[in-house]
């Protein structure tokens, strides 16, 4: 669970990381942005293609609409990102079917697969905050429509009486809401500590929450015996996945993982044998620079048991036939459906190769 720490309505937002100007409008032009995949790769010019992709997403039939700026090629064979005058084109051209590439320069038609920019491992996560802590202080009616008004990149949901609320949005504004909350919640727990000097009394209610443990985290920061690094759940799975070796296994250092949901808390301290004066926070400095740089390039596909959940054993066996050609891509079985990770590139090629199988599979029943 991600906990809020101190508010103050009023003033408190003055420094939050996330509301800059600058950042939203990177939002706004986010939120213009298509990724392409399947984009014939060396068989024309980059700057041909370009200008191919640009006449595609233009055209009327092609749900298409003015282009402000296309990006080919990109880090990634094979994707391109087209950022659309229009948010509204983005929804139009995301409707149509199908997307192939056709120009009297190609040698043959290119089917393509469009998505949102914002489709990626960190498009919609959702965190349950706990403002219950706070309610002996505060309106919490009133810091919730603060947070609402400065936050607009999120989704609140409905505040429970118990103080408990959903929010939903971005993976990274979350964690730097997250993460200046708790900032808040040390400050508070540091003046609760200092007026209590002469009588320290049990704090049994704040010990009900979660947020202790992570405000103690907070405090012991500055010793380097504790950190805490929040991460998108499917990248922790991935880091764990190709990772583990390089990040997780440091025998100077102990790691521990709370899932909740889309979000996991890794939780590092001091393991047995006394790391050097500043080994945690290295460590933790080393797990947030590769999970940005995992958001940056990890995109996620979803395939559906669109027929039937039993036929999910089938599904299985025909992703792991492919695995063995996509190294580096993760798959996560589920009930009802398979999450595919891994680069834009590789991530189309693989779902296409699997789709293909399956549909081969139930025409030769």
């Amino acid at each position: 669970m991600v906990a809020l720490g101190n508010l103050c309505a009023g003033h408190c937002f003055d420094s939050m990381p996330f509301l800059s100007a600058q950042d939203m409008g990177q939002a706004a032009k986010s939120a213009r942005t298509i990724v392409i995949s399947g984009v014939p790769d060396g068989v024309l010019n980059d700057d041909v293609m370009s200008d191919i992709l640009v006449i595609h997403f233009q055209k009327a039939k092609n749900n298409g609409g003015d282009v402000e700026e296309v990006k080919y090629p990109t880090r990634e064979k094979g994707v391109a990102y087209i950022t659309f005058e229009d948010q509204e084109v983005v929804e139009s051209v995301l409707q149509r079917n199908e997307h192939r590439l056709e120009d009297r320069r190609l040698p043959r038609y290119y089917p393509l697969k469009v998505t949102p920019f914002c489709e990626n491992v960190f498009s919609s996560v959702t965190a349950v905050l706990d403002m219950s802590v706070f309610k002996d202080k505060f309106v919490l009616e009133d810091l919730i429509q603060e947070l609402k008004m400065k936050s607009t990149a999120l989704s609140f949901g409905s505040l429970q009486s118990n103080g408990h609320i959903s929010v939903q949005g971005p993976f990274p504004t979350i964690k730097w809401l997250r993460d200046f909350l708790l900032l808040k919640a040390k400050s508070l727990s540091e003046d609760k500590n200092e007026a209590s000097k002469s009588h320290q009394r049990p704090k049994k209610r704040l010990n009900k929450h979660r947020l202790t443990r992570e405000v103690n985290n907070v405090v012991h920061d500055a010793e380097g015996e504790k950190q805490v690094v929040v991460l998108d759940t499917d990248i922790y799975h991935y880091i764990k996945c190709f990772f583990a070796k390089e990040l997780l296994a440091d025998s100077d250092v102990v790691i521990s993982d709370i899932t909740d949901g889309d979000v996991t808390t890794l939780h590092l301290q001091k393991g047995r044998n006394k790391p050097d004066t500043g080994q945690v926070l290295r460590v933790k400095e080393k797990i947030e620079t590769q999970s940005i740089k995992l958001h940056n390039s990890l995109r996620k596909e979803r395939i559906n048991f669109e027929r039937s959940t039993r036929d999910k054993k089938k599904y299985r066996l025909v992703c792991g036939s492919v695995k063995s050609r996509y190294p580096d891509v993760l798959v996560i079985p589920y009930d009802t459906h398979i999450d595919v990770i891994g680069s834009s590139s590789a991530v189309f090629e693989f779902t296409q190769e699997v789709n293909k199988k399956i549909q081969s599979l139930f025409q030769n029943r």
